[in-house]
């Protein structure tokens, strides 16, 4: 991924857009900090979901929490009666 300081972005965003059209994504940066990103319209950022959602019961064991002896599946029924 390419990084262009905001002032150079300002004089050559023509080009900087057909990059991007080209499915190059660019970080704009002010004071070499990142701002802004240019991608690809509908580029959408690969989230891995297993993993995700194996964090999150990790995290869920380490903080004792429960289902008090549910299921999901008893959840989503219970959540379908009201």
């Amino acid at each position: 991924m390419t990084s262009i300081a905001s002032s150079e972005a300002q004089n050559t965003l023509h080009q900087l857009l057909q990059r991007v059209a080209q499915g190059e994504e660019i970080v704009i940066t002010e004071e070499g900090k990142p701002v802004a990103k240019l991608a690809p319209y509908g580029a959408a950022e690969h989230h891995d979901v297993p993993k995700i959602i194996g964090e999150f019961r990790a995290y869920s064991r380490r903080q004792g929490r429960t289902l008090g002896g549910l299921i999901p599946r008893e959840l989503i029924e219970e959540g379908r009666r009201y």
